[in-house]
């Protein structure tokens, strides 16, 4: 399988042509790209974006805004990600170290980041943002996406709000902690880098799963950090535990801009890049990319582990419209009780959910309307609703404490043993002569 951004998109463009928007004007780096982004999204279009000329660079967007799209780079459909998203990571496999690779055409020590293709996503945003900055840290080894704001020609001002692995190193460390950040990579190495494992464990061999393949690596120069042979452009240098330096506000998942951030610098000392690199961005906010590529891996995760604890659990659906925070699961009840024994079980497994609406398995989870129908019809908040206080949520969430406290909940929106009523429904027979007329 060809590991490098540039095959990829020329082999999807082929493809689907159909699911790829092309821009050859030129277009302002200052919120243009956004714009776009939020027009398709008004008239319910998601397809990848490709600029031709932004500020003298092509830019590539809105990869994963699409779970069609994230299906096919899966090899599966929207219906079975989760599956092939789990067998796939399970198949991980050692990166492959490898002597050259495109990132190496152009390495550089004479740091001049403002030079770099960067965008300002929103107006609220303090300034142009890298909001596809996966760093990755050897020390232990792993892969995390942090945003980050030019701050000088050499640093970049970063934040490791989710308290993740990262900052979990760089937290036991009193001297700098080496690291590097991949801008533009293959997509399947960018969703590697949101699964949801175990401290120490790497996502690199994660994204060799994905590829079906080992990833292919080369060392950076000063400090041997194993990056993809075939990425965009790359950043090396190190993460400073003791500096503190101004980074945002900047648009976040929640919708909001967020000022929340541990304001941690990064000292770039090395730039790689491939000769004709592409800047591949995420689209910040609350956009169905940014949701979507850290919500599949995390999806897949809770959707296997709630189906092997209560078979009756039949799908699993975090809404764009909850962002991070609401998830819906389907289910054959098989006894009093048990939809709040799932929703808790996924409560407690998943920091970020603080909602989770159970419905049967007869509504479909990935539509809002069939939720709230069942909502309407099958709940009574005197007895189907169950609330938990204060535990650790996001910090990122704006109703959450200064330091991410948050109550949980659960709403069994299920039927129950007692219901009382027959679903209205139309033949088959009258649905086929329907759509025979609609022909004409």
């Amino acid at each position: 399988m060809k590991q490098d951004f540039h095959s990829f998109l020329e082999e999807y463009r082929a493809r689907h042509p159909e699911d790829v928007f092309s821009v050859k004007e030129e277009v302002s780096p200052d919120q243009e790209v956004t714009a776009l982004v939020w027009a398709l999204a008004a008239q319910e279009r998601y397809p990848m974006l490709v600029f031709e000329r932004v500020n003298g660079s092509r830019v590539v967007t809105n990869i994963f805004s699409s779970r069609a799209r994230i299906a096919r780079l899966l090899g599966t459909t929207p219906e079975k990600i989760h599956q092939a998203y789990q067998d796939k990571a399970r198949k991980a496999v050692d990166p492959k170290v490898v002597a050259k690779g495109p990132i190496l055409d152009s390495v550089d020590d004479r740091v001049d980041l403002s030079r770099l293709p960067l965008l300002k996503h929103f107006e609220t945003d303090k300034a142009p943002y890298i909001t596809n900055g996966l760093v990755v840290c050897e020390q232990p080894g792993n892969l995390s996406y942090h945003r980050a704001m030019l701050h000088s020609k050499t640093e970049l001002a970063t934040s490791l709000h989710s308290r993740g692995h990262l900052w979990r190193a760089l937290s036991n460390k009193k001297e700098p902690l080496p690291v590097a950040m991949v801008i533009g990579a293959h997509p399947l190495f960018m969703m590697a880098a949101s699964a949801r494992v175990g401290f120490g464990v790497d996502e690199r061999r994660i994204a060799g799963g994905l590829l079906g393949e080992p990833l292919q690596v080369v060392k950076t120069p000063k400090y041997g950090i194993s990056v993809p042979a075939a990425a965009e452009m790359v950043l090396e240098g190190t993460l400073d535990p003791e500096a503190k330096v101004d980074e945002g506000p900047f648009g976040e998942f929640t919708g909001y801009s967020s000022n929340r951030t541990t304001n941690t610098l990064f000292r770039v000392e090395t730039v790689l890049r491939r000769k004709d690199a592409i800047l591949v961005d995420v689209v910040g906010g609350n956009s169905p990319e940014h949701l979507n590529l850290s919500r599949v891996p995390r999806e897949s995760e809770m959707a296997e582990k709630l189906m092997e604890r209560f078979p009756g659990v039949t799908r699993l659906h975090y809404p764009n419209s909850g962002v991070h925070f609401h998830a819906y699961v389907a289910l054959r009840a098989r006894r009093e009780g048990e939809a709040r024994q799932v929703m808790l079980a996924l409560l407690g497994w998943d920091p970020y959910v603080k909602t989770v609406i159970a419905v049967d398995d007869d509504v479909d989870v990935t539509d809002d309307s069939q939720v709230m129908w069942a909502l309407a019809t099958h709940f009574q908040p005197h007895k189907d609703v169950l609330i938990i206080e204060g535990l650790p949520g996001n910090a990122l969430d704006p109703s959450a404490s200064a330091v991410g406290t948050t109550s949980r909940m659960g709403l069994d929106a299920t039927r129950g043993p007692s219901f009382e009523g027959v679903r209205a429904r139309i033949s088959e027979a009258a649905m086929a002569r329907a759509a025979k007329l609609l022909q004409r």
